[in-house]
């Protein structure tokens, strides 16, 4: 994995980390779920993460097997 793309994982990691905190903690203090757009958001981050680790290319090809 080339360093750039190294860095632009850990980004990505770094940043639904935080999110996945922040949601945990509002559960857990408040007892509030989040809003669905939050976790929308958060998932599309992991999904943009899967693209940059796998390719576009590999990944559109995965989506059209199952």
């Amino acid at each position: 994995m080339s360093q750039s793309k190294r860095e632009q994982v850990v980004s990505h990691l770094r940043y639904i980390r935080q999110e996945l905190r922040e949601m945990h903690q509002g559960v857990m203090e408040d007892g509030l779920l989040p809003e669905a757009g939050e976790v929308r958001g958060v998932m599309a981050q992991m999904e943009a993460l899967l693209e940059l680790l796998e390719g576009k290319g590999a990944r559109k090809n995965k989506d059209s097997d199952g």
